[in-house]
């Protein structure tokens, strides 16, 4: 197993090593040419053909959280092949399209949790169309009008061999992680050949309500592994692959309308993610807004003009999708520290989307059955 940060100093993506690196090896396996360079660790364990591929996602499951939670010689643990990068932000939307396309969040345009879609001047929360400001539904899928992508179901279908997405939000709607894994084990007992997508939101949906460390996260953590490891028991010629989007921390959050100094220079209310915030400037106020955001903020985020942002591909490497220009604002600023910024109250007691290594690195873990 690779080394990993022992403190949590600031960590930028990898972009040659990465959970896009991750969908590039498999559709390469499938004799589908990637969007970007594969993953040589997941390479070497594709180098055998298997009736069954599953790629179990744990949302949150960072690979601070395995060592602050497990033993070295659990069955996750001893399992790691190895420990790579996240997007930036680290976080689900932009990390699962990531895993789910073979492509950076640059190139996907799936950037955090909201979005600015120019077309329709809105911050839209991209998994459910809603207007994040005025809490409007729309009644179309926002983010798949305006940024489609082809994802890696549709495409290794397409190559003869059967897919299948499971979510505990889709059919058959799994409820607990017990009948997810009897799901994926009944899948991959069929005679065909076959890649199956499994997402499952814990922990991260427990650690964003009580927090990173816990007992409760102790013993979920402990149930999904070994529920886990009783499905890898049962499975034969499949390779089971398992990673996180993201790893999650410790938060302190802090409601930007408290800032009158930075919001009176605001076009809009930021979008993307409380740890990656992405500014709207209004004209003649940059420098204002740089100077308050530094004097409040400046010890727990990296400000970035967008000419930064695009220098240091911190969205990813290679040609940007034309849509993506007009969703990023003047300024991206991205968290350090331990802060989270809403743009309302927020009771989160775990976060993350920011720039340091418990957030950004991820394991990959796999057996060979």
């Amino acid at each position: 197993m690779e080394n990993f940060s022992q403190s949590n100093p600031i960590r930028y993506p990898d972009y040659h090593n990465c959970i896009a690196s991750l969908a590039c090896s498999l559709l390469q396996y499938y004799g589908i040419n990637p969007p970007n360079s594969t993953l040589p660790q997941a390479d070497a364990l594709l180098q055998k053909k298997y009736k069954n591929i599953v790629l179990l996602l744990l949302d949150g499951m960072g690979m601070n959280i395995l060592k602050k939670h497990l033993s070295k010689d659990s069955f996750f643990c001893r399992n790691v092949k190895t420990v790579y990068s996240s997007t930036f932000p680290p976080t689900t939307v932009a990390a699962t399209a990531a895993a789910d396309s073979g492509l950076f969040p640059n190139q996907s345009g799936w950037l955090g949790w909201t979005g600015y879609f120019d077309k329709i001047d809105k911050n839209i929360v991209y998994f459910f169309s809603k207007d994040d400001d005025t809490g409007e539904q729309l009644d179309y899928n926002v983010a798949h009008t305006y940024v489609p992508y082809e994802s890696l179901l549709g495409k290794i279908k397409k190559s003869g061999v059967d897919t299948h997405y499971l979510a505990p939000f889709a059919e058959p709607s799994p409820q607990n992680y017990d009948a997810f894994c009897e799901a994926i084990r009944r899948l991959c007992h069929g005679k065909n050949r076959q890649y199956i997508y499994a997402y499952w939101d814990e922990p991260d949906a427990s650690m964003h309500k009580n927090g990173i460390d816990g007992a409760d996260i102790q013993k979920l953590l402990a149930d999904i592994e070994k529920t886990t490891a009783q499905l890898a028991g049962r499975l034969q010629d499949t390779l089971l692959l398992i990673t996180a989007d993201h790893g999650h921390i410790n938060v302190k959050n802090k409601v930007i309308t408290d800032y009158p100094d930075i919001t009176e220079c605001l076009v809009r209310m930021p979008s993307m993610e409380m740890r990656a915030l992405n500014f709207f400037i209004k004209d003649g106020m940059k420098e204002q807004f740089v100077s308050a955001f530094h004097r409040h903020f400046g010890d727990s985020f990296l400000l970035f003009s967008k000419k930064e942002l695009m220098e240091k591909q911190l969205l990813g490497i290679g040609k940007n999708r034309a849509e993506v220009d007009p969703m990023l604002g003047d300024y991206l600023a991205a968290a350090i520290g331990d802060i989270a910024i809403c743009n309302t109250p927020c009771r989160f007691k775990g976060n993350h989307a920011g720039l340091t290594a418990d957030e950004m690195e991820i394991p990959l873990i796999a057996l060979s059955l």
